[in-house]
Formats: C-alpha cells, sequence, structure tokens
C-alpha cells in the first residue's frame, strides 16, 4: 500500500521536527515536505504535490489562510488541515471557507491527531466535535440567512459552468461518486465543487442546493412562458 504524502507548514523548527518523527513511526504516512511560511507552503505544494498539508496559521511572510486558499485553488485535490493554537470561531469558519478540511488544535493527543488525519485522507472532515458544533451553529446562521435571500430573489455569487453541472446532478440526487463518473472527474474535485457550490448559495448541505436547484429551474420556466 503506498504511503500518503504529508507536508507541514510552520515556522518552528522544533514543533515540525516533533510532527515528523511522529509521522515518520506510521506505515501509512511519510512527510515529503516542509515549509517555514506560507509562501513557500505554496511554492512548495506546486511542486510535491501532497496528498495532504498539515498548515499553520500564524506565519511570517503568508499566513495559513492566504496558503489555504491559495492552495485549493492551483491543487483542490490537495487535503489541507489546519493545525494551530488558535482557537477562534472567525479563524475556524475562515478556514473552512478557504477551503481547509478539518481544523486541529496543536494539543490534540497523538492517537487522536493520527485518527484525524487518516480520516481526512479517507474524505472526512478532520474536526473535533466541539469544533464541529461551532461549524453546524454557523451553518444554521447561515441558513437562515440563505432563506431570507431566497425568498426576496436576491442573487447570490454565480456559479461556474462546472458548478452549475455538479448542482444539477446533486439535484438529481446522484452521489459524490456518480458524479464523478458522469463528469470524468476526481471525486475529490467533485467534492470540492460541492463545497463551494454550498458558500456561494449559503445553504448547510446538499438537500438544500438541490432545493434551490429546483426552484432556480422552476423560476426559468416562469420567465420563459
Amino acid at each position: 500500500m503506498s504511503k500518503a504524502r504529508v507536508m507541514l507548514v510552520d515556522n518552528h523548527d522544533l514543533f515540525r521536527d516533533g510532527i515528523a518523527s511522529l509521522l515518520a513511526a506510521q506505515s501509512d504516512m511519510e512527510v515529503v515536505g516542509e515549509a517555514g511560511d506560507g509562501l513557500e507552503a505554496v511554492q512548495m505544494a506546486r511542486r510535491l504535490q501532497p496528498d495532504l498539508i498539515l498548515m499553520d496559521l500564524m506565519m511570517p511572510v503568508s499566513n495559513g489562510l492566504e496558503a489555504t486558499t491559495l492552495v485549493k485553488q492551483e491543487l483542490p485535490e490537495t487535503i489541507v488541515v489546519i493545525l494551530t493554537v488558535v482557537e477562534e470561531d472567525e479563524k475556524l469558519f475562515e478556514a473552512i471557507k478557504a477551503g481547509a478540511q478539518g481544523y486541529l488544535l496543536k494539543d490534540t493527543g497523538a492517537p487522536e491527531f493520527l485518527a484525524y488525519l487518516r480520516g481526512a485522507l479517507s474524505g472526512e472532515a478532520a474536526l473535533s466535535p466541539a469544533l464541529a458544533g461551532r461549524i453546524l451553529l454557523e451553518f444554521a446562521r447561515l441558513s437562515k440567512q440563505a432563506t431570507s435571500r431566497l425568498s426576496s430573489n436576491q442573487p447570490g455569487e454565480p456559479l461556474t459552468p462546472r458548478e452549475q453541472e455538479v448542482l444539477a446532478l446533486v439535484a438529481e440526487g446522484d452521489r459524490n461518486a456518480q458524479i464523478s463518473t458522469t463528469l470524468n472527474i476526481s471525486l475529490n474535485t467533485v467534492k470540492s465543487h460541492v463545497r463551494s457550490i454550498l458558500g456561494k448559495l449559503h445553504v448547510p448541505n446538499r438537500r438544500q442546493a438541490a432545493a434551490y436547484a429546483v426552484r432556480d429551474r422552476l423560476q426559468q420556466g416562469e420567465r420563459k412562458m
């Protein structure tokens, strides 16, 4: 079985060394690169194209949020998990919006930490129950805003043509694997598109995104009549 290729991004050498030693002892992971700031991380990610990046938030030159945004734009299939001491809701929400698949605190225990990383590599969100609860509360708040916006027919950020294709298949009830096959794109790319769609439509889940697509079709049909 091939090992997951992991890149470490943190401006503290001692902390990177500790994580690198932990991962080196795992049979299913290997550290392929280490960067000390966000700009170096983006440049290194382009060259190495790792499976997973562990990204600190507070770094010189370019911070973790900026680096995460750039990495996900250029390498949508690369998984980014934030690893930080910052436990602020604002940073958590910004990281998820930037494309991070997880947000872990540096005081997480080693067994739990490794379990989260393996989960992220399998497509799961690397979030503690407490942080996941905060995300759900934020989604609930955004959902109320979206309901208000949709009822007043206020347009949001437009979807790209590919996102429109993905949303149409979501509305038909297709799962990610089916969409991947239909559009001939990778499963991780489908997941990235779905996250972007949910963010642009300000809805918390696929069901509400599908409802939006159906409602939009009906409205377009009425305009054509």
